[in-house]
């Protein structure tokens, strides 16, 4: 979600796919630069975007194999389309924002970017949803 776990985090932050570490300057830069308020949903929050993520996962014939929506980020496991990775995450993302905005919602929702991992082996997608479906509330 925008703004709660910004590039220069002292837990650490995935930047092009590599894991960086804390950065205070970073961080203190980002948060001058935020265009708006820091969003973390709620419990019905997560369920609306939860399902408006679902719902186009099926728009898309998408498997997805498991999706879980925390306060301040998503996961999603899902196979393979053949459209580009951006275009796949913009989907889900303004997915969820128009559902939200449905229900009232204001403002800037998602960061920009997106972190993903590929999965070419059975072995590699087991331990992806395994971890996924460990994060749910």
């Amino acid at each position: 979600m925008y703004g709660t776990w910004l590039q220069g985090n002292e837990k650490g932050f995935v930047k092009d796919g590599v894991v960086r570490g804390d950065n205070p300057a970073l961080r203190r830069s980002n948060e001058r630069n935020m265009g708006g308020p820091i969003v973390r949903l709620g419990k019905k929050e997560k369920g609306i975007v939860r399902k408006a993520m679902i719902t186009v996962s099926k728009e898309l014939e998408q498997v997805v194999y498991a999706v879980t929506v925390q306060s301040n980020h998503v996961h999603v496991v899902c196979g393979h389309l053949e459209k580009p990775i951006g275009n796949v995450v913009s989907y889900y993302k303004n997915a969820g924002r128009m559902a939200l905005k449905q229900f009232g919602f204001e403002g800037k929702l998602w960061s920009r970017g997106y972190d993903v991992r590929y999965c070419y082996a059975a072995a590699s997608l087991e331990v992806r949803i395994a971890y996924v479906e460990g994060h749910g509330d």
